[in-house]
């Protein structure tokens, strides 16, 4: 469309929402002289009368009536999407990163009551890997696991794990009196065997148990562990639906890794909604003990 003008479209969609040049003035803080001038300037393009001008006013003709709907209706649709962008661009998302086990176990399980919360905020997971900071997984926050990773984190859960397994399994091979009595079980790894030898020799055992598979992740090994495939150290935090249930069986008080928990560290200068995520996290911290 050579030579549109489109500067005239604001002046023209007002005068002809209002059918008043002098209101329309008023709303885009002009003169009406200088609305009527944008008017005309569509009128010479068009080659369309679009109002008819008289003593008390103008009225819009049925051409201008017609082009006028049209026009409110455009720009309505462009203010739409060109609020949507500035919504987006002044929200940048909350990026979390999280090892595996904690995302699958509790920060997924919780993230229908955050975005009732905050449907507003939107929400990154990504894996925190081998990450001890939020800055080396490039994330916000840090979920991670083991000793405390700097002096700013904060223990979301406890760490603590415990010789598990279904109850499916204890009715077959059981009853376990005594640790030793795992001894002769299938032994479930996660991530390598120095788990278990630690639990065995805190227990003043130092046989070594039956080899049993080594899983790369807790979540491969709790799914082993469910179809009674076996005997597992599991952070007791993150199986208590299963174990209120019924479906896990904790074996023995006695705990490995009493000195690790799940850290939640923040990087610098957080965003106002990061900041909002993170001290939801915390009340979910208290709420879960």
């Amino acid at each position: 469309m050579k030579n549109f003008p489109l500067a005239s479209l604001r002046a023209f969609e007002a005068a002809a929402r209002h059918e008043s040049f002098i209101k329309a003035a008023d709303e885009l803080n002009l003169k009406s002289a200088g609305i009527s001038q944008h008017v005309r300037a569509m009128e010479n393009w068009l080659r369309v009368p679009l109002f008819l001008r008289h003593s008390r006013g103008v009225t819009l003709t049925a051409a201008g009536r017609e082009f006028g709907a049209a026009v409110t209706h455009a720009l309505g649709h462009i203010e739409v999407a060109a609020g949507q962008l500035r919504l987006e661009a002044n929200s940048r998302p909350v990026s979390i990163a999280c090892i595996p086990s904690m995302a699958a176990r509790w920060l997924i399980p919780q993230l229908p009551r955050l975005r009732a919360t905050y449907p507003e905020i939107r929400i990154n997971i990504v894996y925190a890997l081998d990450a001890r900071t939020p800055e080396a997984a490039d994330a916000d926050l840090l979920i991670c696991h083991g000793l405390r990773p700097g002096a700013s984190a904060i223990r979301l859960l406890n760490a603590e794990t415990r010789p598990t397994c279904s109850a499916e399994y204890l009715t077959r091979h059981g009853p376990f009196h005594a640790p030793a009595d795992l001894l002769a079980c299938e032994i479930l790894h996660d991530e390598t065997t120095d788990a278990w030898a630690r639990w065995f020799s805190g227990a003043g055992i130092h046989s070594a148990p039956k080899a049993g598979p080594v899983f790369a992740d807790f979540n491969l090994m709790i799914g082993s562990l469910i179809s009674s495939q076996g005997v597992g150290l599991c952070p007791t935090a993150l199986i208590t639906e299963e174990i209120a249930a019924g479906t896990l069986v904790s074996l023995f008080e006695r705990a490995s890794d009493m000195d690790k928990a799940y850290w939640l560290s923040e990087a610098k200068g957080l965003s106002r909604e990061a900041r909002m995520l993170r001290d939801w996290l915390l009340a979910a911290r208290q709420e879960n003990g």
